[in-house]
């Protein structure tokens, strides 16, 4: 195993729930202020990807970031296995349609991080044919960052084994959860260790960095993802457009 097993999955010591969820609120309003004025400024917009295990908690991370933001500045998509149409195309040919124009946010919950690593893990693709695919990945991250003033930020959410466990688990004994429940979430467990190795290749060769998010404790994630994010779009230095016209100045 690599640099995954020297990080930790938990919430660091020193550091309260309750602290953190007061801060992560305080957070929150301010990205939708924030939000705001990049709607109106359009001159920024942010892609933010979710990628990680099975339970890692990427819908409740979108939840939880973004729970104050306007719906008509901000598009989710869920990622799930493509469709004939899908599989016919290139296999970037369904993600560049939802890259966020100027003004808005994007999230990506999984992302086109699967065409790779889930081939990759069950030998779908060869090697040569998967660092392909990375490298055009890297090339289609650059053209939203130069082309249209894109900012990536790319969370790995950074789930233990026991955890993940747990979690899986809870989708069967807890009657309000039975509905996530999926055989093949378990299945694709078997393959834990080698979806670690391909994650840690993908680091290695990716041009824009990935953020290590420890998600093991869910408030935590939601605070470390949350000032992340506040942190990148306070980078904007956005302002609010000024007046074009002064017709109707006084």
């Amino acid at each position: 195993m690599g640099i995954l097993k020297d990080i930790s999955t938990r919430a660091p010591e020193g550091m309260t729930k309750k602290e953190a969820r007061a801060a992560t609120k305080k957070m929150n309003k301010r990205i939708s202020e924030l939000q705001e004025i990049m709607m109106a400024e359009k001159k920024h917009s942010l892609l933010v990807v979710f990628q990680g295990m099975d339970s890692s908690g990427k819908d409740g991370a979108t939840h939880g970031v973004f729970n104050e933001c306007s719906p008509h500045g901000i598009h989710a998509v869920s990622y799930k296995k493509p469709t004939d149409e899908e599989f016919a195309h290139d296999f970037l040919w369904r993600i560049h349609k939802h890259a966020p124009q100027k003004g808005h946010i994007s999230v990506f919950i999984r992302s086109h991080y699967e065409d790779v690593l889930i081939q990759r893990v069950h030998k779908w693709i060869t090697e040569e044919h998967a660092i392909k695919r990375i490298n055009a990945i890297n090339a289609f991250e650059e053209l939203l960052q130069f082309d249209n003033n894109t900012t990536v930020l790319k969370f790995y959410m950074h789930l233990s084994h026991e955890r993940q466990g747990e979690k899986l688990q809870e989708r069967l004994d807890e009657p309000d959860k039975n509905w996530k429940h999926n055989d093949g979430d378990w299945a694709e467990r078997e393959h834990w260790d080698e979806y670690m190795r391909c994650y840690e290749d993908l680091f290695e060769r990716c041009t824009i960095p990935w953020i290590i998010a420890p998600v093991d404790d869910r408030w935590y994630r939601d605070y470390f993802i949350t000032k992340k994010i506040l942190e990148t779009m306070e980078g904007f230095n956005m302002l609010f457009p000024k007046l074009k016209t002064e017709k109707f100045l006084k």
